[in-house]
């Protein structure tokens, strides 16, 4: 029997590392959702900020909001740092098995190559030269079937090889991407590292700020204090000498206000109120009790007498700035503050509506309007809701 070479080698496994890869992608994909849960969660915290910035300042909430943005940033990282470890096994992954298929691909072409040789050095009628020298029918079904499965082989042998050499190109490609998927993370976990620091730096502005303007309303409230008692003292006095000529059986003269006024007094100006009587607690966690309303108002209003009385104060108090307080006599009060000018003297008499001064407050943190109180018998402050009509 004629004797031809045959290399009949096992088939190199195409799928490598079958059992770590699909653990690594899964871990991967799930970081990646994350991220994407993460990023959704703020860019809410991002127009949170930005409708925060676009109501009245509240240093608490956005101090607040910064610090719940540090810590989304955070998150960030921290899931941009577990894929790019992800990320880096799997690049050492796809280089082990690019390194097993390169070596696969030139044992295979090697092979191939020399049987190519070998082909061609015999030229293209060995086949028929095979047969035609069997000696006998036997022979001759021997010598076919032996070149057969040469030629079955051969096939195989170049099957294996174009195989190998798709996925040689598909280990290429798939390196190239997690290559440039692992720059991208990276550059993504630089930029989020850039913005953590520059939210740190923000938080620390801001927390500076919040303990700057908490000590400022701790003055404004302390000053404030002082100028509600300087009212407060005025008021006494009046009460006290009011009482006196009372128990003296002197007349005192009618009384402009009474109990009957209940909801029926006009509005000193016409606005919305912008705090009203009683605590209110302020963005930066400080509680300060009004004991009036705040009317807002263009600076510059005609502030008028919600009823008749005499001129008790008309001057600057403090933070209440210009004001002035009116005494409707039995025990009632009406005090006017925070006003750009004064119209009124003290000791003069006002009719109801008479114009006491224009409004101010451009400069305070509620911005233009006019503080107003109403104060009963003994002084005590009154809300001013509940007399003033409801309809303006």
């Amino acid at each position: 029997m004629l004797a031809v070479p045959l290399c009949l080698c096992a088939p190199v496994p195409l799928v490598l590392s079958a059992q770590q890869a699909p653990t690594q992608d899964t871990s991967l994909q799930r970081s990646r959702e994350r991220l994407v849960e993460i990023r959704r969660e703020r860019e809410r915290l991002q127009q949170e900020m930005e409708r925060l910035r676009g109501r009245v300042h509240s240093l608490s909430s956005e101090l607040t909001n910064i610090e719940n943005q540090v810590e989304t940033t955070g998150r960030i990282v921290s899931e941009l740092d577990l894929q790019i470890n992800a990320l880096g096994s799997q690049i050492e992954r796809i280089t082990a098995d690019l390194i097993i298929a390169e070596d696969a691909l030139a044992e295979k072409r090697a092979i191939l190559d020399h049987r190519l040789a070998e082909i061609t050095k015999r030229g293209p009628l060995f086949g028929a030269q095979v047969l035609l020298a069997a000696e006998s029918f036997g022979n001759l079904l021997s010598r076919y079937k032996y070149l057969y499965l040469v030629s079955r082989q051969d096939r195989q042998l170049v099957r294996e090889v174009t195989a190998l050499r798709d996925r040689v190109a598909e280990q290429r490609n798939s390196l190239l991407n997690v290559r440039t998927d692992l720059a991208r993370r990276r550059d993504e976990r630089h930029d989020e590292n850039v913005r953590f620091r520059q939210l740190e730096q923000q938080r620390e502005t801001s927390l500076q700020q919040s303990q700057r303007e908490q000590r400022q309303t701790a003055a404004r409230l302390q000053q404030l204090a002082r100028d509600e008692a300087r009212v407060n003292d005025v008021i006494a006095a009046l009460e006290r000498r009011r009482r006196a000529a009372v128990a003296a059986g002197a007349a005192t003269g009618p009384a402009r206000i009474t109990t009957s006024d209940l909801g029926q007094l006009d509005w000193p100006v016409t606005g919305d109120i912008i705090y009203r009587f009683g605590r209110q607690q302020l963005p930066n966690s400080t509680t300060i009790r009004w004991n009036g309303i705040g009317i807002a108002v263009a600076e510059g209003t005609p502030v008028r007498a919600v009823a008749a009385g005499t001129v008790r104060i008309a001057q600057a108090l403090g933070t209440y700035g210009p004001s002035v307080l009116l005494d409707h006599g039995g025990g009632f009060y009406s005090f006017y503050g925070v006003l750009n000018d004064i119209a009124v003297r003290q000791g003069q008499a006002v009719e109801k509506g008479q114009v006491l001064g224009r409004s101010g407050g451009a400069n305070s943190d509620q911005g233009p309007h006019v503080h107003f109180e109403i104060r009963g018998q003994g002084g005590q402050a009154l809300d001013p809701v509940a007399w003033l009509r409801r309809s303006r």
